[in-house]
């Protein structure tokens, strides 16, 4: 019989949907029941592409002993981390506290209240790894809960202080920020620099896409060479590396070592969404062609694998198929050589370093060890030799590997994680001029405005025709900053219409006007044990940094000043932080060095399907230009010209396609020559 996850929209969630577990979803039903029969709450937190997640279900809660214990001393909730930010937020805040450390497979113990008490992450089935056994854990808890009350309550209150202290980090008193606040940054991100391999520190390594992209950016407005060696080095060692999925593009979650060879096999939409833009980037900053192969495979993967028929944006792909972490991705020689045959298959296993040894578990994962030229010239062939057999390799490949047994996928449409994809697809096709890739961006947004937004409040998650649990910060400011992007490449002005709608929504439900700081939930949302605020960029942008970043960005396109004096209070509070540890504030140093700089302001005036529109279009496109906002119309269409101050009163001199070059709506001569406007863009 299922349980209660059945009617649940999240795979993760339905993933357990027949566990003999009584799980109940988080929510009131679950609370109550808690509070009615005094007892704990077991929660249970992960998500669908998690490894270890997977391993304590096939343990523990397909276990008859280990559920025996669960049905009959807890109410056991189970949560989707990716459904509900919120509840994952605070109750990791809580594991880190008691722990020391943090992690998925989440496994708290809360009191009918929700206020948490004991916790940790894996627990095995036997006592191991100088842990308890997951039945030892239950049933101490338990007789803790029954024999130790006291004791308990006041753990449990004590941490609840804790967590409101936590959920209290507020900007401090704000000051000027100025250039030393990303100098000091930059500094430190600086010493701690692998040189070798790129990235920071040692294993495991993770992308860390919004660092590089304040290094590009430090590079950008001091000049600073090094900068854009670190990010530069980074990306091409990631690209390298087994990190990235040779055959169809798009990278894994993280290296578990330091050269970015063995990854943790889990593709997940918001790395690559990140990771994307960062490639696009560094193109735009060195036009070396390597960065752009990154986007067009990425893109690839995601147009083939992750996007659903309605135009959103999957979430993640699993590290696991067969029960085996990595096996759908890995290769023999034998495999390689059967696929290509006895002339190319050589040639292909000595490019990506494919041996009888192998580099994972006895088979290979694909890496580029050395530049295709050394390979050739090692191997005795032209480049050009090596490099069709490696095109044509790993095609056939791709056909060869989709015969084989898929990884999970987990196929709901998470607002946040979409408005990055979306903003990657519609930047990149403003800048390599991809109709198609325009085209899946505007269909993007139109799903995630109307199926995300039915009834005028944006909600979180999608599956299956069913929107379903408020929005939360992140979700608002990431389709705001996406939605802009999608009027940058298509000048429709309903976009910038949407994103202000969604800005003043946001503002109304989540900012703290007498602390200068946003909430991650929105005012009237389910009250939890603390009203929780993360301040911190991890593995995506915290919802402040999201928020600080789209309101310059759609401050600077409307001339709305209020926008901008809502980002600055938080900046201004922030400042120290940022100085202090740049690794957790990668996403707002970049808002930071938007609102240090004069923000360049372009105004395009012509028809979008000529050549002389386009050729303005492009050149401003294609120079790294982080700090630019692009604004665009028809000659003689006005409708906008109250929505985007900028374009007001702009026109087309003598017929012909114009560019307008500006700062805080004072321009620069008007050019129609795009070597012109290169020159004026020279900054």
């Amino acid at each position: 019989m299922p349980n209660r996850l059945a009617n649940e929209t999240s795979p993760y969630l339905l993933q357990h949907a027949h566990n003999p577990v009584d799980w109940y979803p988080w929510g009131a039903e679950a609370l109550e029941r808690a509070r009615a029969e005094d007892r704990p709450i077991l929660l249970s937190v992960g998500y669908s592409a998690c490894h270890w997640c997977h391993v304590m279900e096939r343990e523990s809660f397909e276990n008859a002993e280990t559920v025996a214990l669960m049905n009959e001393l807890f109410v056991n909730v189970k949560v989707d981390r990716e459904e509900r930010p919120d509840v994952d937020s605070i109750y990791m805040t809580a594991v880190q506290q008691m722990t020391g450390h943090g992690g998925w497979p989440m496994t708290m113990f809360l009191t009918p209240r929700g206020e948490p008490f004991y916790g940790g992450t894996y627990y095995p089935p036997e006592p191991r790894y100088g842990m308890p056994s997951f039945r030892q854990v239950l049933r101490a808890v338990a007789e803790a809960w029954r024999e130790r009350r006291a004791d308990v309550e006041r753990s449990a209150g004590a941490m609840r202080d804790a967590l409101a202290q936590s959920g209290a980090v507020h900007a401090e008193s704000p000051s000027a920020v100025d250039g030393a606040v990303p100098d000091a940054a930059y500094a430190s991100l600086a010493a701690r620099f692998d040189p070798r391999w790129g990235g920071f520190g040692g294993a495991p390594k993770f992308p860390q896409a919004m660092i590089l992209e304040f290094l590009l950016r430090q590079w950008k407005r001091t000049g600073e060479e090094e900068a854009l060696r670190m990010a530069d080095v980074t990306l091409r060692k990631m690209a390298d590396g087994g990190m990235y999925d040779h055959v169809g593009g798009g990278f894994a979650r993280y290296s578990v070592d330091a050269q970015w060879l063995v990854p943790h096999f889990e593709k997940m939409l918001y790395d690559n969404a990140l990771l994307t833009r960062t490639y696009l980037h560094a193109w735009q900053a060195t036009h070396d062609d390597a960065h752009r192969r990154v986007v067009e495979e990425t893109f690839g993967w995601v147009e083939r694998e992750m996007t659903s028929p309605e135009g959103g944006f999957y979430s993640a792909l699993d590290a696991d198929s067969e029960g085996e972490e990595g096996k759908f991705y890995l290769w023999t020689p034998a495999e390689v050589d059967e696929l290509l045959g006895s002339d190319d298959g050589p040639l292909f296993r000595r490019y990506y370093d494919v041996s009888e040894a192998g580099n994972f578990e006895g088979r290979n994962i694909l890496h580029t060890a050395r530049a295709m030229d050394d390979v050739a010239a090692a191997a005795g062939v032209a480049p050009e030799r090596l490099r069709a057999v490696v095109e044509r390799g790993r095609q056939v490949l791709y056909e060869a590997r989709a015969k084989r047994v898929w990884p999970g996928l987990d196929d709901k449409v998470l607002t946040s994680w979409n408005a990055m994809m979306l903003h990657a697809f519609a930047e990149a096709a403003r800048v390599f001029e991809r109709e198609d890739w325009r085209s899946i961006a505007v269909r993007s947004a139109e799903f995630l405005t109307t199926a995300l937004r039915p009834e005028g409040r944006l909600l979180r998650t999608y599956k299956e025709g069913r929107a379903k649990i408020p929005a939360f910060l992140e979700d608002h400011a990431l389709l705001v900053d996406a939605l802009i992007a999608v009027y940058e490449a298509t000048w429709d002005a309903r976009w910038v219409r949407e994103a202000r709608s969604l800005a003043d929504d946001m503002l109304a439900r989540f900012w703290a006007e007498d602390e200068g700081i946003f909430y991650d939930t929105a005012s009237d949302a389910e009250q939890l044990v603390v009203r929780p605020r993360d301040v911190f960029d991890n593995a995506t942008p915290s919802g402040n940094s999201a928020a600080v970043m789209a309101l310059l960005r759609l401050g600077e396109l409307t001339g709305e000043a209020r926008y901008r004096e809502v980002a600055e209070r938080v900046l201004g509070g922030m400042a120290e932080y940022m100085a202090r540890v740049p690794l957790g504030f990668g996403h707002l140093l970049c808002a930071l060095d938007f609102s240090l700089a004069a923000p360049v302001e372009i105004a395009i005036i012509g028809n979008p399907s000529s050549d002389e529109t386009r050729a303005l279009v492009r050149t401003a496109s294609r120079i790294y230009l982080p700090n630019a906002v692009l604004a665009g119309k028809r000659d003689g269409d006005d409708g906008a010209d109250d929505l985007i101050p900028l374009l007001r009163d702009r026109t087309a001199l003598g017929g012909r396609a114009t560019a307008y070059v500006c700062e805080r709506l004072a321009c620069r001569q008007p050019v129609s020559d795009p070597d012109e406007l290169a020159r004026q863009l020279a900054i």
